[in-house]
């Protein structure tokens, strides 16, 4: 029990200096650290796609995953978009006949989950 309650508040300090930190840094700084973490960069992302509790599609293989900006404002847009495999039957393998794609995925109207691939 006293081991739990220093780990909850070992995360409450983490969080509060996160905080702090974000909180002390200019508004350039914000925004880029905010394209940071809505640009992803890897080698093995993986874009899952659902309906409902059901995996309705699957991209493999992403490399860049990149956030929509702007032409004038340079403002970031509502949706993500990339390449990638698809997976037509969902086997987390790419199998001949699977080719890469371009896709766009929404952030309001779309339940999705972007992971690197562990394997």
């Amino acid at each position: 029990m006293i081991a739990t309650k220093k780990r909850a508040a070992y995360a409450i300090s983490i969080s509060v200096t996160a905080i702090f930190l974000v909180s002390a840094c200019t508004q350039e700084q914000q925004n880029k650290i905010s394209r940071d973490i809505q640009n992803w960069t890897g080698t093995n992302g993986v874009l899952e796609i659902y309906a409902g509790d059901k995996v309705a599609r699957r991209f493999i293989k992403i490399d860049k995953l990149s956030t929509a900006m702007g032409t004038e404002d340079n403002k970031p847009r509502p949706y993500r978009y990339g390449y990638g495999i698809l997976d037509e039957n969902l086997n987390m393998v790419v199998d001949p006949g699977e080719k890469k794609v371009y896709f766009e995925i929404s952030d309001f109207a779309s339940n999705y989950v972007f992971f690197e691939n562990p394997k």
